[in-house]
C-alpha cells in the first residue's frame, strides 16, 4: 500500500530536553488515526512537523505535500468575510465558487458574507473546516480542533468531520486529549508518550460508535489505563 507519511527515527529536542526521541510512523491514504498523549508527551511537536510547521532530523522523513490543517482556534482572518477567509491563498481561477461549494457542505452557505466575529465557535470551526477542504488535501491534520466546543456542538462536528471524510477521503490525524472522541472517530489509535509511542489499536467497528457498546467500552478502557486514568486491572 502506498503511503502519504512514512518517518523512520524521528527526533525532535529544545535545548537538552529531547521532546521527540526517536518515533516511526507511517500514514496510508484514506485512513483514520487519532493521536492521543498527556499534555507535554510531544504531540503537538510531531503535528508541527507533519504539517510543514516545523522541522527535526529522521533517517526518513516522506510527507506528501497535499496536505492541510485544522488548529484548535479557527484562526480566521475578523477583517475578511467567511468566504474570503475560505478562499484566502487559493490558487485558482474559481476559487470563490470553490469555497462556496466547500462552505455549503459544512452546512454554512447562509454566512458566506458574515464576519468571523458574528459566528459561533461551532461556525467558525467548521469554517476552518472547509478552509482546509478545499484545497482538496491528501493529509488532513486536526490538531484538537473540537476542544473549546460545547459538548452538542464536538457531537454535530463528530458526525460532520466523518461525513466530509468519507467523501473526500483525506488521511486523517487527529491529535487529541479526549478518549473517547479518538474511539468515537478513528480506524487506529496511536497514544504517546515521552516522545515514543507505547501503543497501538485498531478499531475495527463500523460507524457510527456508541459509548454502550461494549466493544468501544473495553477500547476506551484500555487506553484510559494507558494514560495513567484508570488503575491496572490486575
Amino acid at each position: 500500500m502506498s503511503t502519504l507519511v512514512d518517518i523512520r527515527q524521528l527526533t525532535r529536542s529544545f535545548g537538552a530536553t529531547a521532546v521527540l526521541g526517536g518515533i516511526d510512523l507511517t500514514l496510508a491514504p484514506g485512513e483514520f488515526v487519532a493521536l492521543l498523549g498527556r499534555s507535554g508527551s510531544g504531540k503537538t511537536t510531531l503535528l508541527r512537523i507533519l504539517a510543514g510547521l516545523d522541522t527535526a532530523p529522521a533517517e526518513r522523513l516522506h510527507l506528501t505535500t497535499w496536505r492541510s490543517v485544522v488548529f484548535q482556534e479557527p484562526r480566521l482572518l475578523p477583517w475578511k468575510s467567511v468566504i474570503d477567509n475560505v478562499a484566502l491563498g487559493l490558487r485558482h481561477p474559481d476559487a470563490r465558487t470553490l469555497a462556496t461549494q466547500a462552505l455549503d457542505e459544512v452546512g454554512l452557505s447562509h454566512r458566506l458574507d458574515a464576519w468571523p466575529l458574528t459566528l459561533s465557535g461551532g461556525e467558525a470551526q467548521r469554517s476552518a473546516l472547509a478552509r482546509a477542504l478545499v484545497r482538496e488535501p491528501e493529509l488532513l491534520l486536526l490538531d484538537e480542533p473540537f476542544a473549546s466546543l460545547d459538548a452538542l456542538t464536538r457531537l454535530r462536528m463528530h458526525e460532520l468531520v466523518l461525513a466530509l471524510w468519507r467523501k473526500h477521503r483525506p488521511a486523517v490525524l487527529l491529535v487529541t486529549h479526549d478518549v473517547w472522541e479518538a474511539v468515537a472517530l478513528a480506524d487506529r489509535i496511536l497514544v504517546l508518550d515521552q516522545g515514543r509511542f507505547i501503543r497501538e489499536i485498531k478499531v475495527d467497528i463500523d460507524h457510527p460508535r456508541r459509548r454502550d457498546d461494549p466493544r468501544t467500552g473495553r477500547i476506551e478502557a484500555a487506553l484510559l489505563e494507558e494514560l495513567g486514568v484508570l488503575p491496572t486491572q490486575d
